[in-house]
């Protein structure tokens, strides 16, 4: 009895009281926020952001909107080879994880192509042609050697057979042919060992040794064009050589790859 009174009157001190009251009410307040902040930022509810590659913009904003995120294009670029309009590229990349509502950043392949205007090659070296074109956004496609006193001197420009004049107004990245000289006293060339080298560094490279490419022959583990830029290549035909050469303009098979694995080691000289 004399227990049960000591109890009573401890809880009916007004201070002990508020006390409990204080830390009641303190114990709510922390429950009640961290169930309010696991609602609103989806503790531990993470989604997998798709792939929205080669989508139209429409393709991409319901794909988004059923995988509980929104897109946003916010850039584009002009790839000649993608469908217009088709998104390029995007970030966060496919299979991040991110939170309910996320915003995912697209690029997409402009509608219409970026318009340059076609440089005057004709007297330049093959080299100083090569730098002209890049500088605006022009593509090497084919060397074309006929007879001349002046080996790789470029003596006419074509773009799809057709001779193209200096100043024309043409779609970027428009592939482009040059008609080059060819001095019976100047007129071989030796086999690049291109393998190990990624696509466009390999091409060039075979450029800039008077060669032009016959194809590029991919494997399975190329899926995209994105891939095709990466790849490497694991094999070659003809098959390097310094020492037997080939005529000017004489076509290389190149066999690209993403798997290093397939990549041979090159020996040195030594071996």
């Amino acid at each position: 009895m004399a227990d049960k009174k000591k109890k009573k009157g401890f809880l009916s001190n007004w201070v002990v009281r508020n006390l409990l009251i204080a830390v009641v009410l303190v114990v709510v307040l922390i429950a009640g926020s961290m169930i309010f902040l696991n609602l609103v930022t989806q503790h531990n509810k993470e989604l997998q952001v798709p792939d929205f590659s080669n989508m139209s913009v429409a393709e991409a904003e319901y794909a988004a909107a059923e995988a509980g995120m929104r897109v946003e294009v916010t850039d584009s670029v002009f790839v000649k080879r993608m469908k217009r309009g088709a998104v390029y590229r995007q970030n966060p990349t496919p299979g991040s994880k991110v939170k309910k509502g996320r915003r995912i950043v697209l690029t997409i392949n402009a509608v219409n192509a970026k318009k340059v205007t076609m440089p005057d090659l004709v007297g330049l070296s093959l080299r100083q042609a090569k730098a002209e074109l890049m500088s605006r956004g022009l593509v090497l496609n084919r060397l074309v050697y006929v007879q001349d006193m002046a080996t790789n001197n470029v003596l006419r420009q074509l773009k799809g057979n057709r001779e193209i004049e200096p100043g024309t107004m043409i779609d970027s990245e428009s592939q482009i042919d040059l008609v080059l000289g060819l001095n019976d006293l100047d007129n071989k060339a030796y086999v690049p060992d291109v393998t190990g080298l990624k696509n466009m560094s390999a091409v060039e490279a075979l450029f800039d040794h008077s060669l032009n490419v016959k194809d590029l022959r991919f494997d399975d583990t190329v899926k995209d064009y994105d891939d095709s830029l990466s790849a490497m290549v694991y094999r070659q035909v003809p098959e390097p050589s310094d020492s037997i050469s080939v005529a000017m303009g004489e076509e290389v098979m190149l066999y690209l790859t993403k798997d290093a694995k397939r990549i041979p080691v090159k020996k040195t000289k030594d071996e």
